[in-house]
């Protein structure tokens, strides 16, 4: 079911709606596609970058630190003239690099010029704890409220300075206030780092193997935050008496689990938050829990609809028909299965990854094996290529065993990249 394209958005919900006698679960997919007539009448809130950069004694090694330096000044000059803008010092500590003395400062000429002065005088020197990072980039889009804050994380190496429950404790006070999007440079950082930061913040991650890479890969990433001229959606459920919703996902184009981010919104309404967006298309796995009917009942699962503020752009419905009939229930719709798959994709590579860091052998190829089937599967080239950097596959009988020597940056760029997903491919491509 699909809503009519309405002010440049479709929404769009595939699921089959048949269920078993007895069963109380119901999947859809939910497909929302923003195009640029949307885009280009969105009016966005004032825009806050915050560039947050590693200067741990450890980025001096490998001309990582000339190249960090670098790449700051490239997001500068991308950065549209007036959105405010700080750059902050990320050590054991945290410190503002620039502005001195206040939260932000204007792009425009004399602060690019003032902000890069600023960078030549840094030197690394010091450890890392990334909350204490974050925690300095909240105070900074506190200071802004209702600005369209971004954040851009850069490290090369392990939050050690610091326990991981003060870095999940300061993403619960980040969470909502700013977009941040990850970067390891090199290949000493750890990647469960970087997913809990991106995925509590809504952002990306990603590794820069090569540090003579940085510098474009950040300049790209600040026109993807310039070109976020929609301000953040909502995608709102509504659910009958008796029913719950059990999971929403985003699945595409990356995954991120929105189930703890609802908030009530009146009697069975819950609201999800999605973010600002550009003219794309993202998609979302929901999953509702209702009271069982009998066969040949109907009942409306759930209405969903996608809000700019109070405004309603789009909706769709999930249904539940309840049948006896075995070939309408086991049928699986063709998007849930892709998605369902992506997500067990993703948890078999880290896990298989995970088994092989703590050398429990036979776990690391059992759920790297599994990977691989699902990767192909699905047409997931990319991880299918980046798998086989870890592993060695017959190509006669599919066998799979562990690559003895793996390089570190490839086993980083197989775990980073394992939360990005493919698309359903269309019937005869």
């Amino acid at each position: 079911m699909s809503s009519p394209d309405s002010a440049g958005i479709s929404v769009a919900v595939d699921q089959n709606e048949f269920l078993a006698e007895g069963a109380s679960v119901v999947d859809a997919v939910l497909t929302v596609t923003t195009g640029p007539e949307l885009a280009a009448v969105a009016t966005p809130p004032p825009r806050l970058e915050i560039l947050i950069i590693d200067c741990s004694g450890s980025m001096g090694h490998k001309r990582k630190f000339e190249n960090a330096r670098t790449a700051t000044r490239a997001a500068l000059d991308e950065i549209p003239d007036g959105t405010a803008f700080a750059i902050i010092e990320g050590t054991e500590s945290a410190r503002m690099i620039y502005p001195a003395g206040a939260l932000s400062a204007p792009a425009d000429h004399t602060h690019r010029t003032a902000a890069k002065r600023a960078l030549d005088r840094l030197r690394p020197d010091g450890g890392t704890a990334m909350g204490s990072w974050l925690a300095l980039a909240r105070q900074v889009a506190a200071g802004h409220p209702g600005a369209q804050a971004h954040a851009i994380l850069l490290t090369d190496g392990k939050n050690e300075h610091e326990t991981p429950e003060q870095l999940a404790t300061e993403l619960d006070r980040a969470e909502g206030l700013f977009v941040c999007d990850c970067r390891g440079v090199g290949a000493d950082w750890a990647a469960a780092d970087l997913h809990k930061i991106s995925s509590k913040l809504s952002g990306g991650a990603d590794i820069v193997a090569d540090p003579k890479d940085l510098a474009a890969d950040f300049a790209a990433m600040m026109r993807s935050s310039a070109a976020r001229v929609i301000p953040e959606l909502t995608l709102r459920v509504w659910t009958p008496a008796g029913a719950r919703v059990r999971m929403v996902k985003q699945v595409a184009p990356v995954l991120e689990d929105l189930t703890g981010r609802r908030t009530d919104s009146g009697a069975q309404v819950g609201d999800y938050p999605l973010s600002s967006w550009a003219a794309e298309e993202r998609e979302y796995h929901l999953q509702i829990e209702l009271e069982p009917a009998a066969p040949g009942r109907e009942k409306l699962a759930a209405r969903l609809s996608v809000l700019a503020g109070d405004d309603v752009l789009g909706q769709g419905l999930v249904r539940a028909v309840w049948t006896t009939d075995s070939t309408l229930s086991t049928r699986i719709s063709t998007r849930v299965a892709h998605y369902t798959g992506q997500v067990e994709l993703a948890q078999a590579v880290q896990e298989g990854l995970a088994a092989r860091r703590e050398g429990d052998l036979s776990t690391a190829t059992a759920k790297l094996r599994r990977a691989v089937e699902l990767a192909a599967a699905s047409g997931h080239e990319s991880t299918a290529k980046l798998l086989r950097t870890v592993v060695e596959v017959d190509e006669k009988d599919g066998t799979v065993k562990l690559r003895g020597q793996v390089a570190a940056a490839d086993e980083l760029a197989l775990d980073i990249r394992s939360t990005k997903t493919t698309r359903l491919r269309s019937e005869g491509s």
